[in-house]
């Protein structure tokens, strides 16, 4: 049975790969990944691409700095099976976490704003237990001052998000002022309706920014991530476009040239 190749002129691998920066092998590993439509043959069996896997193949990479390799492979695969209501759901889920990315961080700005602005009265109560003095605050004062319950942090220690010490007489958890910094974060964020897996990397990364002020620069570089990401998506979108009607025009990817499978 003969194999089409699609019209408008024909491309070898190599044409494809250099176009694109890429090797031989890596257009024939997308090929075989479902990324490019398959390949026409030659009657000596030497793959014949045309400027519809061009398309193809652009909109594979422009697509992959917004949703990343897989799903980018992902998406080709489904146009590529006609699953087109797959392939929407895969846009859409991307542009849905964009936006749930850029929601955590406006609540991590916020909780940092709610932070930095009690730090005379974060000390005035430290005598009182509340917040770290000289031997550093206990779980009944802390759960307290934030409202939630004594099992809450215990959770909360269990998921990795706030590290007491123990006092060596009693083995009572001992919060000192990180600890009370990273719990403070981690409330703000729930109430913010974040889940315990969703607060770890970003207590992580206040940690190792070494506390709060440092972590300006991350928060910078964290807006320009999302930021690019946003921008990526609709470059991806709009290649992706550009290879569907191209495919609609062509029927789908077929044309009228045929040669043998090989």
């Amino acid at each position: 049975m003969g194999v089409k190749l699609q019209s408008g002129g024909r491309l070898r691998p190599v044409d494809l790969a250099r176009r694109h920066g890429l090797s031989t092998q890596a257009v024939r590993n997308y090929e075989a990944a479902g990324v490019l439509p398959p390949a026409g043959r030659t009657d000596s069996g030497y793959r014949v691409y045309t400027p519809l896997h061009g398309l193809a193949l652009g909109a594979f990479l422009a697509l992959a700095p917004g949703h990343g390799h897989r799903t980018a492979a992902s998406i080709m695969r489904a146009v590529h099976e006609g699953a087109m209501d797959e392939v929407f759901r895969l846009v859409d889920e991307g542009h849905a976490q964009l936006r749930e990315d850029r929601r955590t961080l406006r609540a991590v700005e916020s909780a940092l704003r709610d932070l930095g602005a009690e730090p005379a009265a974060a000390s005035a109560r430290s005598a009182s237990g509340a917040w770290p003095g000289p031997g550093g605050a206990f779980i009944g004062p802390l759960a307290g001052r934030l409202g939630v319950r004594p099992a809450t942090l215990r959770a909360w220690e269990r998921a990795g998000l706030v590290r007491p010490g123990r006092d060596p007489r009693t083995g009572y958890r001992v919060y000192t002022e990180a600890d009370v910094r990273d719990a403070r974060l981690v409330h703000q964020l729930r109430r913010g309706g974040h889940l315990l897996e969703q607060i770890a990397p970003l207590i992580i990364r206040v940690r190792e920014a070494g506390g709060l002020e440092p972590l300006a620069d991350a928060l910078h570089d964290w807006h320009g991530r999302l930021t690019a990401r946003g921008r990526a998506l609709l470059t991806g979108a709009a290649e992706l476009a550009a290879y569907l009607r191209e495919r609609e025009r062509e029927g789908a990817g077929g044309g009228s040239l045929t040669a043998p499978a090989r």
